[in-house]
């Protein structure tokens, strides 16, 4: 997406984009989360597959894009300007994010029909207190990455910093 860019402003200035609207994607993910957590605690039963479904559907869609395309990207920054204590802090904090990716594809798997929604049904306040914890993490690693692989690299930091 962004390697066709012409300067190394364009390039990190698309990842910047890149990261906001990732960012955007998951204030979204958590009002879906902060919705469905509140309607189970209302009334469980009321708890439709396609309201299921749609939160998934965001959890999944914030999980791939992480890993398609921003996780790419900020080792592709952080390449760039050869920062190799960058680079082993990500494949560290890459590891750890996988984690949270098998417990997403987990929720996922659990949900996934009608018959395992609704045989699922009752679990699924267990599971949203599973995934608040899963995520809370995973959005804290995402955070260092972001500190470490970009924002390190942004020019007004290096500006402000003599570089």
């Amino acid at each position: 997406m962004l390697e066709d860019c012409k300067s190394a402003q364009e390039r990190w200035g698309g990842v910047h984009r890149l990261i906001d609207r990732w960012l955007g994607e998951r204030r979204t993910l958590l009002a879906h989360f902060d919705e469905l957590k509140a309607a189970c605690d209302a009334d469980l039963e009321e708890i439709t597959k396609p309201r299921i479904d749609a939160f998934s559907e965001l959890l999944m869609d914030y999980i791939s894009a992480g890993h398609f395309e921003i996780y790419p990207q900020l080792k592709a920054e952080a390449e760039a300007f050869e920062d190799g204590g960058a680079l082993e802090l990500a494949d560290r904090l890459l590891e750890r994010l996988e984690m949270s990716t098998e417990l997403v594809l987990a929720f996922d798997e659990d949900y996934a029909t009608p018959v395992r929604c609704q045989h699922y049904l009752t679990r699924l306040p267990a599971w949203l207190d599973r995934l608040s914890k899963g995520l809370g993490e995973r959005f804290s690693l995402e955070d260092r990455l972001i500190a470490r692989l970009h924002a390190a690299h942004a020019p007004e930091v290096r500006a402000s910093s003599g570089a």
